[in-house]
């Protein structure tokens, strides 16, 4: 395992989701990163029952905010080599793969997180960036 140091850029996963963020405080098993970018933006739905729409609790889930802090776990964080994006294109594309994976086939789940994504569209991620 690599040594992650305090203001080192990594990337990491959180919840179902993959974000670039700065280390901002080393707490023993996690580190506290703050969110620059989205790589993989977060799945849809119930995660203890992937795949699934009925008789489940659909969760929308959206990326964490420009600048939002986390607990990272250090075994899920790597440092980041390359330039890092702005938030909002990386979000945008982020998105855009998503929507692209789910829009391959055409499940009941798929049709239901495409519904959810573009409720966060409408709602949220406009005011971050222009579709």
């Amino acid at each position: 395992m690599q040594t992650i140091e305090i203001g080192q850029i990594v990337e990491t996963r959180y919840n179902s989701g993959t974000y670039i963020g700065k280390v901002i405080q080393d707490k023993g098993n996690f580190l506290l990163v703050e969110t620059l970018a989205v790589i993989e933006h977060p799945t849809q739905g119930d995660l203890h029952n992937r795949g699934q729409v009925d008789g489940v609790a659909f969760h929308e889930r959206k990326a964490l905010a420009e600048r939002e802090k986390f607990n990272a776990r250090k075994r899920d964080t790597v440092p980041f080599a390359g330039d890092v994006p702005t938030y909002a294109d990386s979000l945008q594309e982020a998105v855009q793969r998503k929507k692209e994976e789910l829009q391959a086939e055409n499940t009941p789940f798929n049709q239901l997180s495409l519904e959810r994504i573009a409720d966060l569209e409408e709602h949220y991620y406009n005011k971050i960036y222009t579709i």
